[in-house]
């Protein structure tokens, strides 16, 4: 009676690895034509865009990149700076000194508020078109 039990046993322990492998194979026939389709569509994408204009957009992202470290590292002197005690107060004062200075030579009369107003205006022109 063993001796049936352990053929029937042998039997389906067959039956299941090869059902296993057959899935296992079907698994990987699935997976290679998903992989295969999504590359394709990928290259596909790609193909579409234009190229010319990659140049532009890698400097801009150049650009973008190094503001964002610029910014990270004036955070830092920043920080630092403001662990000094007198410091902080003086670069503010400073702030203001320098902000009232600009202000008296560009907008304490008419003729100099218009001659700013050409200038910002002329900026524009150039740099916007």
């Amino acid at each position: 009676m063993s001796d049936i039990n352990t053929v029937t046993n042998e039997q389906s322990t067959t039956e299941k690895t090869t059902t296993n492998s057959v899935d296992n194979a079907d698994q990987e026939i699935k997976f290679s034509e998903r992989y295969s389709e999504a590359v394709g569509k990928v290259n596909e994408t790609l193909n579409k865009l234009d190229w010319s204009q990659m140049g532009r957009i890698g400097k801009v992202l150049g650009i973008f990149a190094a503001v964002i470290v610029a910014q990270i590292l004036i955070k830092g002197v920043m920080d630092t700076i403001n662990l000094l005690p007198i410091v902080p107060g003086l670069l503010e004062l400073l702030g203001v000194v320098m902000v009232g200075q600009w202000s008296w030579q560009n907008l304490t009369t008419s003729e100099k508020r218009s001659a700013l107003s050409e200038r910002v205006q002329n900026l524009r022109k150039e740099y916007l078109g």
